[in-house]
């Protein structure tokens, strides 16, 4: 895998993927920045929710469960040093679909935790992550 980050101007920084997809990343104006994008920790938090969700709907989907829908809300804390690690995070997920089996759902959950979600494994080195999700008809 390659990705390539190159700065704008200022503090802002275009991220662009092998995939040849980009996004943009900024600071905040105490930084230096102009608040034109996401911060690059935000990035992760991000990615480790798409990580999560991606494996949640995949492992629910082999299971013949009827997803049509799935958030992960994510919260996180940092160390209040540098460097300023993510200490504790916590991801909710709503699973949304037809008569949904929530044993499943609490399966595909702990799969995706323990198992197949590389960037929650990869966290879970420096922080305390915990789950747990909600099933919503629909």
């Amino acid at each position: 895998m390659k990705a390539r980050v190159k700065l704008i101007e200022g503090v802002s920084f275009v991220g662009q993927s092998e995939s040849g997809h980009s996004v943009v990343m900024d600071g905040p104006p105490e930084s230096g920045g102009k608040n034109l994008g996401v911060r690059p920790m935000e990035m992760l938090l991000l990615g480790l929710g798409g990580c999560s969700a991606f494996d949640v709907v995949l492992i629910l989907r082999k299971a013949r469960q009827q997803v049509t829908g799935c958030v992960a809300d994510l919260t996180a804390e940092r160390a209040d040093t540098a460097p300023k690690v993510f200490t504790k995070i916590h991801v909710h997920f709503t699973v949304t679909g037809k008569a949904l089996d929530p044993r499943r759902v609490e399966q595909a959950v702990h799969l995706s935790a323990e198992k197949y979600c590389s960037a929650s494994i990869m966290l879970g080195k420096t922080a305390e992550i915990t789950h747990d999700f909600e099933v919503v008809e629909g």
